[in-house]
Parts: C-alpha cells; structure tokens; sequence
C-alpha cells in the first residue's frame, strides 16, 4: 500500500494536515483524528486529480523529507509526521465473491442495520478504518 508522509499541526479545536509531496492537498478537523481521516479522503482526491491531469505524484521518503528545509521547520514549530494511507476511491462499485462465516455475516448484517448501512456501505466502512489504523 502507498503512504504519503504528512505533517500534522495545530491545536485543540483547529488541526491540519498537509502533505509536502502534494501542493495545496490539506485538511482540516476539530481534533487529531479527524483530521487524520479528512487527510486521507484529501490524498486520495488530489492523487486523483493529479493523475487525471496526467501527472504521477511521487513521495518522498520520510529520510528525504527531512533534509527539505521547510519540513524541517514546520517540524521545529511543533509539527508531527503522520503516514497516510493512499486510497483512491473512483466511485465505481465492483462485485467481489468472499466468504465469511455464516454466524459473523449475521452479526455484520446485524451492525449494518443498527448503523442503517447496507452490507456493502458497512464492510467498506470497516475496511477503510482498518486500513487507517494500520499505517
């Protein structure tokens, strides 16, 4: 999986997360982890975008990020790297066959429905917040 690494910075009530590899991507929340989540919905809309334009956005390693001067003082000022998971979402639904045990996809389609999600929207929730708290 793709990270990018980003920086994070801020206070209570107003956080923000900007990624140096990726000009003019950041993102905002009222705490560290929801503006970790916005972060990762705004990489993956501006890798997107970018590549739509044609571009291929590199990142860089975290060792060369922190040779480039202006990371190095948003750092100094109190900045804390995050990685960032890449996932581009294109808004195309597949079908994908898994199998599951039969007493887990009822307590899925239980929490699915308690939570008013589809199966689908549920599974792909979880997904994405276990990926989030793996990197």
């Amino acid at each position: 999986m793709t990270r990018y690494f980003a920086i994070l910075d801020g206070e209570p009530g107003a956080f923000g997360v900007s990624f140096p590899d990726c000009p003019g991507c950041v993102a905002m929340g009222e705490d560290e982890n929801e503006a970790y989540e916005n972060a990762i919905e705004a990489l993956g809309e501006w890798v997107r975008d970018t590549m739509a334009e044609g571009d291929a956005p590199h990142p860089r390693r975290i060792e060369d990020l922190r040779r480039d001067p202006e990371v190095d003082a948003t750092i100094a000022e109190g900045g804390i790297f995050l990685a960032v998971p890449l996932i581009i979402e294109n808004g195309r639904p597949v079908k994908a066959n898994i199998s599951l045990d039969q007493g887990l996809l009822a307590a899925i389609d239980a929490a699915a429905k308690r939570s008013g999600l589809t199966r689908s929207a549920f599974l792909a929730s979880a997904a994405r917040e276990k990926i989030a708290a793996s990197s």
